[in-house]
């Protein structure tokens, strides 16, 4: 494998395009083949990765003004190096455009046919002196379009925010979205403070900010070395996990001795939170249809000091068997959902076509919540969330689980919640957070009972 930061950018960009996978699995794919790069070469790295993904749309625009071949006539690898050129040209102010387009050539001759790296080499240089020149859609005639290209997001998803949110506001959501996140992180209370942990990050990072809503979270800017590499994740003090993430397992609200499923657990960031809640005291179970993330779960609450959850594989397109795995005081379904509330950690969401069909999503959500009730003791709470904020994935789900559920209404009485988190609380009793609103990612849940 390439210790080129470059080539490797290349690599992730060209399986992107070829396999449907997530772009976490495949960066996973490419340090696992022995990918290794130096701390600078690693920035670089995420920076063109992530930049590419995020801008893709305008690099494009940018790409077919300059081009004699139509964008789609151009071969997926060449087009990728011609964005990575691109963005290098345009967003990264400390390398020069002499670099960006020499080191672009050179990936165009290791990858492509001779007569290439003179396609590349024209059209990034001209681009590199004209690209401020190329017109885009009018904001006036054609704001969705406008919006598209500029702020680099699909039409598609950009006429939805439209509708639902206007014009400007889609701007500002469009632009926080593009925004680098900072990474938050939630303290571990089973072994130590919020105060404590900044404390022990001090040295590590540049600017430790309190989060706003979540009284266990903390967003760190500047941090200095990986997150395996520091001492306090080492001894089990934090997990990564986004302040809206956060909020979720306080509107589950789980107490010590209580039974517990955790229905999607992945790979445990919303199991550790709850299990610190209930103070290590009672029972987890956390179900979820990947023995690989299960495997990787047990190996995080060892780190956490988690010591009450067993794990489950199962797919819950099946019922679970209710004398296997018994009945429970909280139930919350993390559903699959398409994602599009995250889309700055994970920029390829946006181009996903798989993510236009949220009808598919909506239907394998209300399929799941209703393999989990019969699973609930009478008294128990069933909790849907998604990081999601499109009405297909969050009322249009809860409408149909109670019309097919008439005993069940949406809880609305969160007496228990810090006023910060019931401030997000609408008057249908749903928690909704939205990126340009909340600076956070976008999610939604809500707490189902039975009466």
């Amino acid at each position: 494998m390439t210790n080129n930061p470059r080539k490797a950018a290349l690599y992730v960009l060209n399986e992107l395009y070829k396999n449907n996978q997530t772009l976490d699995n495949t960066i996973d794919k490419i340090f696992q083949k022995g990918l290794e790069l130096s701390k600078k070469d690693m920035a670089l790295f995420h920076a063109l990765v992530y930049g590419v993904l995020r801008w893709r749309a305008r690099l494009d625009l940018i790409i077919d003004h300059f081009s004699k071949t139509r964008i789609n006539k151009i071969n997926p690898n060449v087009l990728n190096i011609l964005r990575l050129g691109l963005f290098q040209i345009i967003f990264m102010d400390r390398i020069p455009v002499s670099a960006a387009v020499n080191t672009s050539v050179e990936l165009a001759k290791s990858s492509s046919a001779p007569w290439i790296k003179g396609f590349v080499n024209g059209l990034l240089r001209n681009a590199s002196q004209n690209y401020e020149n190329v017109s885009y859609p009018s904001p006036d005639k054609d704001p969705v379009s406008y919006i598209a290209a500029i702020k680099s997001f699909p039409q598609w998803l950009v006429k939805r925010w439209a509708g639902r949110f206007g014009i400007e506001e889609t701007k500002e959501l469009c632009d926080e979205i593009n925004k680098i996140p900072l990474l938050t992180i939630r303290t571990n209370t089973l072994k130590t403070t919020p105060g404590r942990l900044a404390d022990s990050l001090q040295q590590d990072t540049g600017e430790i900010i309190l989060t706003k809503f979540s009284p266990q979270g903390l967003s760190l800017k500047g941090l200095d070395k990986p997150v395996p590499e520091l001492q306090a994740y080492k001894d089990g003090w934090f997990q990564v996990q986004d302040e809206a993430a956060q909020l979720v397992t306080h509107m589950v609200n789980p107490l010590p001795g209580m039974a517990v499923l955790d229905a999607c657990a992945g790979l445990g960031g919303k199991t550790g939170h709850m299990a610190q809640q209930m103070k290590n005291i009672g029972q987890i179970t956390a179900l979820d249809n990947s023995l690989e993330k299960l495997n990787s779960l047990k190996k995080d609450m060892a780190r956490l000091g988690v010591s009450i959850v067993n794990t489950y594989v199962h797919d819950l397109s099946i019922p679970p068997d209710i004398n296997q795995i018994k009945t429970f005081d909280r139930i919350l379904l993390d559903a699959p959902c398409s994602g599009l509330g995250v889309i700055s950690r994970n920029p390829d969401t946006k181009w996903a076509e798989s993510k236009k069909n949220l009808t598919r999503y909506q239907q394998r959500q209300i399929k799941f919540l209703s393999s989990l009730v019969h699973l609930l003791k009478p008294s128990g709470t069933l909790t849907y969330s998604v990081c999601s904020t499109e009405p297909e994935e969050n009322e249009m789900v809860i409408k149909e689980f109670l019309n097919k559920y008439p005993a069940f209404k949406i809880k609305n009485n969160y007496s228990t919640l810090c006023e910060p988190i019931k401030n997000l609380i609408n008057t249908k009793g749903c928690l909704k957070t939205l990126p340009h609103k909340n600076k956070m990612d976008g999610f939604f849940c809500a707490v189902l009972q039975n009466h």
